[in-house]
Order: structure tokens, then C-alpha cells, then sequence
């Protein structure tokens, strides 16, 4: 079983400012995301009662940035979670695969936007938090 902290990873982006505005860069294939981008997706209009997410991948990983706003992410590894606040335009949340994953807790503003490894592949996607947790005691 994989530690919980080696599944995710907090990543501070270079912002770049001056008196026109701020500057966040976030390159892939390593630069400063850990893989190739290959889709990029936003959530925004959802409020503070809403849970998106709810899923787990075995192929895809993602990076989480509130552009706007602030959020919440509940992660978990089948055995221990922890809940990150997503509250700075240039702070990113790595996530690696089988990790379930709860967005929550969006700000009126709240912008989040998603980097993923792989283009989208339904058939990659956990829904059921009890077959997750039985692919984790399989890979055990």
C-alpha cells in the first residue's frame, strides 16, 4: 500500500508580476507539471454545497489549480485521507492514479482548473467508492 502523501504533491508555479498584473506558467513534460498535458478542463458556478468529482483513475493523473477563487480537495487512498485547501492561483495539486478524489467547498469565484495526463477514457474512471477500494486491496 502506497502512502497517501506519495500520491499527491503540492506544487508552487513561478508567478511573475509587475505593475501590469501577475504572471503564473505552468509547462508540462516535467517542466512544472510533472507529465505531458493532454487535457485541460475548468469547473467554475458550483457552490459551496456541491461535490464534484467523486472518482478515482488508474491511468490519468492530474494537477489542480483554483485560478480564481478557492476549493477544497478531499483525497483519499482507501485507507487514509486528508483535505488540501486550493487557495492561491499559483499553488497546484498533483495528483498521481488511484487516488479518490472530492472537490468541494467552491468560493462564489472559484475557477479550477484541471491538467490531466491522458485524454478523457470513461472505461479509466472508478465512480463506485467500494470497487475502489477493492482495486486497492488488489494491488496490495
Amino acid at each position: 500500500m502506497k502512502k497517501l502523501s506519495e500520491l499527491y504533491e503540492i506544487i508552487n508555479f513561478n508567478e511573475y508580476g509587475d505593475e501590469r498584473g501577475n504572471l503564473v506558467v505552468a509547462e508540462g513534460d516535467g517542466m512544472d507539471v510533472p507529465f505531458a498535458i493532454k487535457r485541460v478542463f475548468y469547473m467554475y458556478g458550483s457552490d459551496d454545497e456541491v461535490i464534484r468529482g467523486q472518482h478515482a483513475n488508474r491511468k490519468t493523473e492530474f494537477v489542480l489549480i483554483n485560478v480564481s477563487g478557492t476549493s477544497k480537495v478531499k483525497v483519499d487512498n482507501g485507507y487514509e485521507t486528508e483535505i488540501i485547501e486550493l487557495n492561491k492561483p499559483r499553488m497546484g495539486l498533483y495528483l498521481k492514479t488511484m487516488v479518490w478524489k472530492d472537490m468541494y467547498d467552491f468560493s462564489p469565484d472559484s475557477v479550477l482548473l484541471v491538467l490531466a495526463s491522458e485524454h478523457y477514457d470513461g472505461e479509466e474512471y472508478i465512480r463506485d467508492y467500494e470497487e475502489f477500494i477493492k482495486e486497492v486491496k488488489q494491488h496490495e
